[in-house]
């Protein structure tokens, strides 16, 4: 059985790990990652498109000259992309996600394991536990940093614009802002980094104790460890 304080030590991490799991699911989920407004121009007036949207659905509403034109509907994203890029970057973001879940999962799996018994093998011990958040916080981040390139670079917001009102014109500019369901992701590599931080501590301190153990036996006098 463990000791109290491993006990203690991995149940904490277990509990960081398990929030960034159900954080992940939430990012999934939630279609709050960003909000945008698309303007164009046309012949005789302005045509502004409001957007909120996240990885699968959004809602979309058509205004011109700050009329209403078109009441809020609902879209799906992946059926309002004609862009191979934007939806193939898309795809790579869910995929990421998924990928970090998974790997969450694992990491809660680990921690749990260690609270409860000693494991033999070295892998499903500390090294297993850093090994599993730090891929998780990699994936986290470069979701994070896809999705901005997919909308800045990609013209993400346009292109749904588009599919959601075939009959705009000229493209002017776009504001977006992002939502809470993308900056959680934030909070999801915060967990990562401490159940990294948990992890050492304990790691650190058994070494230290394991070192002060030996320590006796190496300043003992010759005779006596022979004897």
């Amino acid at each position: 059985m463990p000791s109290r304080k491993k006990t203690g030590m991995f149940a904490a991490a277990f509990l960081t790990c398990i929030c960034s799991f159900v954080i992940i699911c939430v990012v999934l989920a939630t279609p709050h990652w960003v909000s945008s407004k698309v303007h164009f121009s046309g012949t005789n007036s302005s045509v502004m498109v409001s957007l909120t949207y996240g990885l699968f659905s959004g809602t979309c509403e058509q205004l011109v000259d700050a009329g209403l034109l078109v009441p809020e509907k609902v879209f799906q994203v992946a059926a309002n992309l004609s862009n191979t890029k934007v939806k193939s970057t898309i795809t790579a973001i869910i995929v990421i996600l998924v990928l970090g879940l998974l790997v969450s999962l694992l990491s809660s799996g680990f921690t749990c394991t260690n609270a409860v018994s000693n494991p033999y093998q070295t892998f499903l011990g500390p090294i297993g536990v850093y090994t599993w958040n730090s891929l998780c916080g990699i994936f986290i981040l470069t979701a994070m940093i896809l999705f901005p390139v997919n909308i800045e670079g990609n013209g993400l917001s346009t292109e749904l614009a588009h599919g959601c009102f075939s009959a705009l014109q000229k493209y002017v500019k776009s504001e977006h802002t992002y939502g809470y369901s993308y900056w959680i992701m934030l909070l999801v590599i915060a967990l990562n980094i401490a159940s990294i931080i948990i992890i050492y501590f304990y790691d650190h301190a058994r070494y230290s104790k394991k070192k002060e153990q030996e320590r006796p036996i190496e300043n003992a006098p010759k005779d006596v460890i022979l004897f």
